[in-house]
């Protein structure tokens, strides 16, 4: 039983994307949340080949058995296509600094695999570029509520936007510590690391039942 509970945990970066698949068959989404179904798309895509390669890693030729790179793809993509759904937000709120993020994102990207990182590591992840999307996500949730706070308004639950930034919230925040430590873990507690990586796993099925929430919400609007 606990065999088959991790090995479902373990697949769940990938069947944790039908749940908001399966609310996008029934209802339409409006075009504010266009930038939110295409990530679901996206990392649909980039997580299928990620668990492809680890479970078929033994037959899979050597310059092909690590998705460390994969890891590095999704959470470059999560960012920006996140980072644009918070601009595009009817939130006339520090406009200038939220587009500016992106930017100095874009040029710490550049920095950091010219010069410190490799961004096809074969032996680890990029912590530093993980726990980097983490914080600046969660800068913009927080940046979110206190617009809402400062108008002065019970937030809406039956807003959409609502339930997927919410769900976003509790990902990174979760997440953050995990990205900024998981290569020193592996490292030095090996075991440990693994199991914290569900810990992960976990988050993402409850960052998609929030996302597949305000998809939901979405059609009652």
């Amino acid at each position: 039983m606990l065999k088959l509970f991790q090995y479902i945990i373990d697949w769940s970066e990938v069947w944790a994307l039908f749940i908001p698949l399966f609310i996008l068959l029934y209802k339409k989404q409006p075009s504010h949340l266009k930038l939110v179904v295409f990530y679901i798309w996206m990392a649909l895509a980039i997580n299928l080949s990620i668990d492809f390669i680890w479970k078929f890693r033994n037959i899979l030729p050597v310059a092909f058995k690590s998705n460390n790179f994969l890891y590095n793809i999704h959470s470059m993509v999560r960012f920006y296509l996140f980072s644009a759904f918070f601009i595009y937000l009817d939130q006339p709120f520090i406009v200038a600094l939220k587009r500016a993020i992106p930017v100095c994102f874009t040029l710490f990207l550049v920095v950091n695999f010219i010069f410190f990182e490799n961004f096809f590591d074969y032996w680890k992840l990029s912590s530093r570029l993980l726990s980097t999307e983490a914080i600046l996500l969660l800068f913009y949730v927080i940046q979110y509520y206190l617009f809402e706070i400062k108008k002065n308004v019970t937030i809406k639950v039956t807003n959409s936007s609502f339930w997927i930034i919410t769900g976003l919230g509790i990902f990174v925040a979760l997440n953050f510590f995990i990205f900024l430590l998981y290569n020193e873990l592996t490292i030095h507690f090996q075991n440990f690391a693994i199991n914290l990586w569900s810990l992960h796993n976990i988050s993402y099925i409850i960052f998609n039942l929030f996302i597949a929430k305000g998809f939901y919400e979405s059609g009652k609007q």
